[in-house]
């Protein structure tokens, strides 16, 4: 894969916290209002290497491994499919955050890391100030209208759930061609993925349980996710917090949704706009993501919050 050179998240520090005996690690710099950056699959922070530097100018930027990626633990699937639901992964970078002094914080978060951000604005109200998603759609609506093009686009979110050893025993025999996969073809024409940044994906996805903790995601998203989520429809509860949608114009979500208007039933106060990219916005539009988050997040809000540099 062709790419830009990367100085991968040079002057960020190391930061952990726990909780129910799980580890979440993650990276910190800038100084400013907090704000949260959540990765997808099958990527870690590192995804955020061309977005985060520039953030960080104005705000104190945490980028946070969900549970199951990355540098963070990655503990076994419960029975009840609860251990990697969004609400325990957005309980946790939560407690990340408040490990670190801070109360009230704005969050982004890409593909699986959009709907932790949104299970983490219903559950922490009071916490979340803005909220960001990157190419996606609420779960509970994918689900929900389900048709050729989006098994087909989305074949993973079903092949990743079954429950039969079948998933994992397939990615272990080649787990390389698997990661290549989820990347290949996914481009509108910018920035491919960084090799740096896809080896750091590498590294972590072959870890010990990294494919295990992955699919375990898919399980908890198919299954008590979407318990969650119906009934927080069945009590109207929506977020309250402005909600930016970006999306990539040239993949499945933009080509299928009217996006701001899938959200507005599941937002008070949304906003949207298109970028001239596919899937992996971070990646391939940087520019256009750091300008759209600037000027959402602001730089004015909560300046007392930031930590000190």
């Amino acid at each position: 894969m062709m790419g830009g050179t990367s100085t991968m998240l040079e002057g960020f520090d190391p930061i952990s916290s726990s909780r129910s005996d799980v580890c979440v690690r993650g990276l910190i710099a800038g100084s400013g209002p907090p704000v949260l950056l959540l990765h997808g699959y099958p990527q870690t922070k590192h995804m955020w290497h061309l977005v985060a530097p520039a953030l960080a100018q104005h705000h104190t930027v945490v980028l946070g491994d969900l549970r199951g990626y990355g540098d963070s633990d990655r503990p076994e699937q419960s029975a009840d499919r609860s251990t990697y639901s969004k609400r325990e992964m957005a309980a946790d970078q939560h407690a990340l955050m408040t490990s670190l002094g801070f109360d009230r914080y704005s969050v982004a978060g890409h593909d699986r890391g959009g709907r932790v951000a949104h299970r983490l604005g219903l559950d922490q109200p009071n916490a979340v100030e803005r909220l960001a998603v990157l190419d996606i759609v609420p779960t509970l609506h994918m689900f929900d209208n389900v048709d050729r093009s989006m098994a087909s686009s989305y074949f993973h979110w079903f092949f990743l759930a079954l429950e039969n050893g079948m998933p994992e025993a397939l990615i272990r025999a080649d787990p390389l061609t698997w990661l290549r996969s989820r990347f290949a073809g996914r481009y509108a024409g910018g920035r491919e993925i960084d090799p740096s940044a896809f080896e750091e994906y590498a590294r972590c996805f072959t870890a010990p349980g990294g494919v295990e903790a992955s699919t375990a995601d898919y399980q908890s998203a198919a299954t008590v996710d979407l318990d969650h989520d119906r009934a927080d429809r069945e009590r109207d509860r929506r977020l309250q917090m402005p909600l930016l949608a970006l999306w990539g114009e040239k993949g499945y979500v933009g080509r299928n949704f009217d996006v701001v208007e899938v959200w507005r039933d599941y937002a008070a106060d949304v906003g949207g706009v298109a970028a001239q990219s596919d899937h992996y916005l971070a990646e391939e539009a940087p520019d256009f993501v750091i300008s759209e988050l600037t000027e959402f997040f602001g730089s004015e809000r909560d300046e007392d919050g930031g930590r000190e540099s």
